[in-house]
């Protein structure tokens, strides 16, 4: 006897499907064309299973219950799609690289958790028959079938559609059936499965019954190209489509109707023979991103109906751009996993629909659908709204680079570069060059073109994500080249793009980029991932975007990702978004899968409104000869016609109305020079001439009205700001009493008290109507680490060997002395050093302090080994918790920093600490910082005690407005920069007691994409060197200020 008796088939290599039938293209049947046309799938001949259905987990397939003896109507009930990690059975797991159990391939673990599904259904009495399909959309990672009590086989590919014959297990129509479903956690293979995502699993796509007729189309193509002559001034449209039947062959009926539903062909073609359509020129609308026209073709046989939709565009590669439609594209794109906080990969169409719309608002135009084929209907919409697709095959191994990394000797003395170079040199014997895999690899490049082939919307496949390159991704290459050569094949694993139509690269550097094209001209580039969006970040979108619309050869790509995979928790009263680790999982990779431009609940975040501004479709700038505007059409094909445009002036003093700007018809991916609006010129003063580009027209994905882009062009020389000179009141002179390591600097005909700290630094500031400054002004050179700084390649790797972190503000000495005008001032020396090592930033703080207001003038140096970069240069101050609210003229309304600002306005804004001043990372990080600021007024909520009665009924508690000699950074925060970098979830932040924090900043050190990527680029860090700057602290709003 031995144990297990048999080769499980979720162990076996050689067993990939059992029973089920040929991949096919996604479509539906209809008994009419009428209902045919409305694409409406509850119209159609399809009896959805999904709902609820009973259900078993098990920890391993062997004590899974057999199916003569089991009683499933006792078990519990769980929702069909679903995972069943997030309906409380076991828990999710979050690897990045890692696999999450022994590595021994193709074999997985025999305690490998399983869930047992069980329901009833009945055939209408109508199929009786035909031959009755049932259809998985996608199970995760393997199961069996039976119907009946009989076994019907078995499938694996988790993100692929698996579909079976069940007639012969079926009870006579109208009768009750059975069907039972086990499905495995693991399988061989999730060894080519490990994406960067939650481990969850389940049947999580759609599960239906399909009836086919005897005689019965079973698939087809529907190629839509374009014939044109080289210049593209003759076209027409064509469209060849192969039917495949199965039973007899007979006459089949094409119908093609345009965009708005008029007839403009009708034939009637042997099944057996291919048929071709013409769209003359005078009929034919191109599809694009842009411009997503939609013509319907419905195939009639034998009393069915399938409607296809077709978009006609051509792709093709000339003189080393690939084109579409005859034009070199960009490729504005992002990375989608399926991801949803509740509901994990089954995401609900609806959240489909709504993330594609987001993205089209956003000015996204292309879709990586990372690492694995979607659910179906994200390619209808991606036909409808317009956003060109890379459709991948679900196949990464990249869990093999850590197994080979442990076996690489004198690692101290290798680049980052190096030891993956090595790496994955020996990795991919793994299985992808290993013969042993290839039907395991093709398989997956078959379901993918198979299943996918008719949605315009894909312009390229890809061979899958970081499983290195081997040849079986060779044969990947070659089959999907034979079976569709009208698209391109993209894999970033083929450095040399062996096997690929295009180079592809990963978080490369700007220089890297241009580097590589000028000496490889043969194929264009595009970057399958960059600009890492984890955390606060990404920075420096704008020149990755400038690089691509001025190097021919650099294509666009996909910024990493759309989306942050927190799933909600619920610990008692408390609600997060749990990240790996949060469920007890191990091995984990933390926060790392919380990366997204949009929050967990799909709610834009700050990268993501940087990213639409990088990629508007229009610009507007000074032109060099300073006396014309030019405005570029960035978009490949539409003029800007569709676009209404005013233009307003935003100053201090506030803005003006906006005015209708009529422009020159400007083509596609051209530039004019035009006029300033009648009346606009340049002046002294702060002044920002502002343009917006919105939708004249609704589309599908927006209200007319809708803003694509925006401009502001400055008016105004750039110019140090002027610090206002003190009011002096009469009889207002200050005077000055010193104590033990204390000085107190009392008004004799006003209200306010000073106490300065002489040991510590600290001003202390009160009125008669309360606390103005708590303490502070600290001088300081630490903010609250990003999850950029933190990465692998990032700024705080240095700033922890420099012990950045626990610097703080030491006082060498201090001298003071009363003014003539009344005024007293402050001159101290002071070291903001680190403990344990001897460097050290010096600086003379001199202060100027009157009845109304605080000056400070700040010069300084570093001395000793100090780091090459520091993360900010400036004042910290904590004010009374009631000052809860800013408003400021200056970039706005969202957090922005040195290299990401370019979606931040010059204008006066107001915001508050509970909406808007603070930014809800679901990691807590530094955030929001305002850049460029002019001024700042700190509002206070009404006191929550009563004023003092010797203050008078007038003592309003007063405005605190600060500035600088230059534009500025400010931060308004309820939590300390230690709070900040202690908590590892927004509900662990402790809040001041009391109080509020003011940051008012000198500089900070750029953001970057280093958490997956390159770090700030040089102008965007801040270097520790010599400074000069001037802050001012003044009362507004106070009875005698």
């Amino acid at each position: 006897m031995s144990f297990p008796k048999e080769l499980p088939d979720w162990n076996n290599l050689k067993v990939i499907h059992k029973g089920t039938l040929p991949p096919r293209v996604h479509f539906y049947s209809y008994t009419s064309e009428e209902s045919a046309r409305t694409l409406n799938r509850d119209k159609s001949e399809y009896l959805s299973l999904n709902g609820t259905w009973k259900f078993r987990h098990d920890a391993s397939p062997f004590e899974a219950p057999e199916w003569s003896s089991a009683d499933p109507v006792s078990w519990d009930d769980i929702q069909v799609p679903g995972m069943w990690q997030l309906q409380g059975y076991s828990h999710p797991t979050y690897t990045n690289v890692n696999y999450p159990f022994h590595v021994n391939p193709p074999e997985v673990p025999l305690l490998n958790e399983t869930g047992s599904y069980w329901r009833q259904f009945v055939t209408p009495s109508k199929w009786d028959g035909q031959q009755i399909r049932i259809r998985f959309e996608g199970v995760d990672s393997a199961f069996h079938l039976w119907v009946n009590g009989e076994l019907v086989g078995y499938s694996q590919g988790s993100r692929n559609p698996s579909e079976f014959d069940i007639t012969p297990m079926l009870f006579a129509p109208a009768s009750v059936n059975t069907i039972a479903v086990r499905v495995y956690e693991f399988c061989d293979g999730s060894y080519i499965e490990r994406q960067d995502q939650w481990l969850l699993s389940g049947i999580f796509r759609d599960v239906g019954l399909l009836p086919f007729p005897s005689d019965s189309v079973i698939d087809f193509n529907a190629v839509a190209t374009i014939e044109k002559d080289p210049e593209w001034n003759s076209t027409r449209g064509r469209l060849i489509t192969n039917i495949k039947v199965q039973g007899k062959d007979g006459d089949v009926r094409a119908k093609l109707y345009d965009p708005n539903g008029r007839l403009l062909h009708e034939s009637v073609f042997p099944s057996t023979e291919p048929t071709t359509i013409y769209v003359p020129d005078r009929d034919l609308k191109l599809w694009s991103a842009e411009t997503p026209v939609l013509y319907t073709l419905l195939i009639s046989f034998n009393g069915r109906t399938i409607p296809q939709r077709i978009g006609f565009r051509c792709i093709e590669v000339i003189n080393s751009n690939f084109l579409v439609n005859g034009k070199p594209i960009i490729l504005y794109g992002v990375n989608r996993h399926e991801h949803h906080h509740l509901h994990g990969r089954a995401v609900p169409w609806r959240n489909m629909r709504a993330d594609l719309i987001l993205m089209k608002k956003h000015n996204i135009n292309a879709l990586r659908c990372s690492h694995q084929p979607n659910d179906p209907r994200l390619y209808d919409l991606c036909d409808e709204l317009g956003l060109y697709v890379m459709a991948e095959a679900d196949l990464e191994c990249h869990g093999f680079d850590p197994v080979e990394r442990f076996n690489i000797p004198n690692q101290q003395l290798m680049t980052e570069h190096e030891i993956q170079e090595e790496s994955y040199k020996m990795a991919k014997k793994w299985t992808s060059d290993n013969p042993e895999w290839k039907d395991a690899y093709l398989d997956r490049a078959i379901q993918l073109v198979q299943r996918f082939k008719n949605f315009p919307c894909i312009i390229m496949w890809s061979l899958g994500n970081e499983a290195f390159y081997g040849r079986n991704h060779a044969s990947m290459y070659n089959w999907i080249k034979d079976a569709d050569p009208t698209r391109l094949v993209h894999y970033e694993g083929d450095r040399e793009a062996i096997s690929a139509d295009l180079y592809s690269t990963m978080y490369w550097s700007i220089d890297a980029l241009k580097k590589h094209v000028a000496e490889k001209g043969d194929k264009p580039l595009i970057q399958c991932e960059y600009g890492h969006a984890m955390g606060n970040g990404p920075g420096g979108l704008k020149e990755y975007i400038e690089a691509y619309r001025t190097e021919r050869l650099l294509q666009g790509g996909f910024i990493w990702e759309w989306c942050n995979h927190g799933l909600l928790k619920r610990d008692g009263d408390t609600t997060y978004y749990a990240y790996g680790g949060d469920f007890g999982d191990e091995p984990n990779d933390a926060d790392f899968i919380l990366d997204g431009m949009v929050y967990s609940d799909h709610m834009p975040t700050p990268g993501l409104i940087e990213y639409k501004k990088a990629i508007e479709p229009v610009t507007v700038t000074l032109h060099q000869n300073g006396q014309h505007l030019e405005v570029i059409n960035h978009y490949d094909f539409n003029t800007l016609d569709h676009l209404s445009v005013t233009w307003h002036l935003v100053k201090e003093s506030g803005s003006t109305d906006p005015v209708p700007w009529k422009l020159p018809v400007i083509e596609a991916g051209t530039a004019d020079l035009v006029e300033f609006p009648e009346g606009v010129s340049f002046t002294s003063e702060p002044t920002w001439l502002t343009f917006n580009f919105c939708l004249k027209e609704a589309t599908a994905w927006a209200p007319s009205g809708h803003e694509v882009a925006w401009a502001q062009v400055a008016l105004h020389e750039k110019q140090k700001l002027t610090i206002p000179a003190t009011l002096s009141l009469p009889q207002s002179i200050l005077s000055v009493r010193e104590g033990p390591g204390r000085l107190y600097i009392t008004s004799n005909s006003f209200s306010s008290q000073f106490t300065y700290d002489l040991i510590r630094g600290d001003l202390s500031w009160s009125t008669d109507a309360g606390k103005i400054f708590h303490s502070g002004p600290q001088l300081g050179i630490y903010r609250a680490m990003t999850q950029n700084d933190l990465g692998s390649s990032g700024p705080c790797i240095e700033w922890e060997r420099f012990r950045v972190k626990s610097t703080s503000m030491l006082i060498q000495s201090a001298c003071w002395y009363v003014n003539e005008d009344g005024s007293v001032s402050i001159k101290t020396k002071v070291r903001v050093a680190p403990t344990v090592l001897q460097w050290a930033m010096e600086a003379i703080l001199e202060y100027t302090i009157t009845q109304s207001s605080v000056t400070i003038h700040v010069t300084g140096d570093f001395t000793g080994s100090h780091p090459k970069y520091i993360p900010r240069l400036g004042l910290t101050l904590r004010l009374p918790r009631r000052y809860d609210s800013a408003t400021w003229f200056g970039r706005g309304p969202g957090e922005s920093y040195r290299d990401k600002k370019s979606a931040s306005r010059f204008g006066t804004y107001t915001a508050s600490l509970d909406d808007g001043l603070q930014t809800p990372y679901e990691w807590p990080q530094e955030n929001g910082n305002r850049i460029d600021t002019h001024w700042v007024c700190v509002n206070s909520s009404p006191p929550d005690i009563p004023h003092s009665t010797s203050a008078g009924a007038d003592a309003a508690f007063p405005v605190i407005k600060a500035m600088m000699d230059a534009p500025f950074n400010f931060s308004l925060r309820k939590y300390s920069i230690a709070e900040l970098d202690r908590a590892k979830h927004p509900h662990e932040l402790s809040e001041l007691r009391d109080e509020t924090e003011l940051n008012i900043d000198y500089a900070h050190h750029g953001i970057g994409t280093a958490s997956c990527g390159p770090g700030p680029l040089e102008g965007h860090r801040l270097e520790a060197g010599p400074f000069d700057f001037t802050a001012n602290f003044r009362l507004i709003g106070h009875r005698q200020s």
